[in-house]
């Protein structure tokens, strides 16, 4: 189960001291689990290569319902399934099908029942095991899902879309070392996954392996460069790593990729502001709230229009003083020993305190795969 948080769910920040998770953005990217196993037959070559069974009226209703389902003609080839299975109650793949249409139709409980028919019919059907876990996964079954999700994983180690939501399923129940386990071998089994490295990278990130964590989302933007979940995950934690050029690097990036990025520049504005560039920090702050205003996220742009009178009440100080003449006295009494190229941040006045300013990483649930 995921963690609650004070605002919805599907944003993380990240403290300065762990991986402290606080919610300031309201974008989402919604849970897909995979989509069922297609069994992949060419047309009307099926019958002449695969004898799916000796009732030759069976083998024909079985072909239609295969087109019709290809065409996305559910109830058309659900009908032509049904007729299969009255003259040949064995047919296994026909029964995997049936569970097919009705997952689509998200008639989970009889989707069940038809894997797991087809399973007994054939229990070294991996994809109908694979599909069962589907099934129960949509259901919120997660632990039943897994162990279906294992089964077919027993009988065909190599489908990257079990070990992917497996790892899914594990990461769900908090069996994090696990689905670290199962995202790394679904990405052995397909390395063009980019799910599957954004997944990694979050739970890696749970795990405190930020190193590596950021590594991963690397692998995922070369993949997938227009997921803005994983440039602001990406830029948060190189922040935290004190990579702060790299971070700032990687918000411009999201920012060229999607202009409308209200999250990138959010946080483009908090790097640059923990380095002391105040103006352009604001200047970032800016544009984040004008984004959030073109989303009708009022709640979010009126947060950052109380910062940013926060941060011109600070300045104004700063201003006037730097606008009066100076003396000599006052050249001779202080020094500055702050180092070249490192701007010290302003410090609060009595009457203004600090805004605090923690980057915010869009963070949705883990995505599923989707397959072909």
């Amino acid at each position: 189960m995921f963690k609650q948080h004070q605002l919805p769910q599907w944003f993380r920040s990240l403290s300065q001291v762990a991986l402290h998770r606080q919610l300031l953005s309201t974008s989402v990217a919604f849970l897909v689990l995979a989509a069922p196993t297609i069994i992949n037959l060419p047309g009307s070559k099926l019958l002449a290569q695969n004898v799916v069974s000796k009732d030759l009226d069976a083998a024909s209703f079985f072909q239609q319902g295969v087109t019709r389902y290809n065409r996305q003609d559910l109830q058309g080839a659900e009908d032509a399934f049904r007729k299969a299975l009255r003259r040949d109650s064995k047919l296994a793949i026909a029964r995997n099908y049936l569970g097919n249409i009705l997952l689509e139709q998200n008639r989970l409980d009889v989707a069940i029942q038809e894997y797991a028919e087809a399973i007994r019919l054939n229990p070294n059907y991996a994809d109908a095991h694979y599909n069962l876990g589907l099934a129960l996964h949509k259901q919120g079954q997660r632990e039943a899902a897994i162990t279906a999700y294992r089964r077919s994983l027993v009988i065909d180690a190599k489908m990257p879309a079990a070990q992917y939501n497996l790892g899914l399923a594990l990461y769900e129940q908090g069996q994090i070392p696990d689905a670290i386990a199962a995202y790394q071998e679904a990405i052995n089994l397909d390395g063009s996954n980019a799910n599957a490295y954004f997944n990694l990278a979050i739970a890696l990130q749970d795990q405190g392996l930020l190193p590596e964590a950021i590594s991963a989302y690397q692998q995922a933007l070369q993949r997938d460069p227009s997921n803005p979940s994983t440039y602001n995950n990406l830029g948060s934690l190189m922040a935290m790593n004190g990579q702060t050029a790299e971070a700032i690097a990687v918000y411009q990036q999201a920012i060229r990729q999607n202009p409308k990025n209200a999250v990138a520049f959010y946080n483009l504005g908090v790097t640059l502001y923990n380095q002391g560039q105040i103006k352009q920090a604001n200047s970032a702050f800016k544009r984040a709230r004008k984004e959030y205003e073109d989303q009708g996220n009022i709640a979010q742009a009126d947060k950052l229009g109380v910062l940013m009178v926060q941060i011109a009440q600070m300045l104004a100080p700063q201003t006037a003083q730097a606008n009066k003449p100076s003396t000599p006295a006052a050249l001779s009494t202080t020094t500055n020993t702050e180092k070249p190229n490192q701007p010290q941040a302003p410090q609060a006045t009595p009457d203004t305190p600090a805004p605090i300013i923690i980057p915010i990483s869009a963070q949705p649930q883990p995505t599923s795969m989707n397959l072909p």
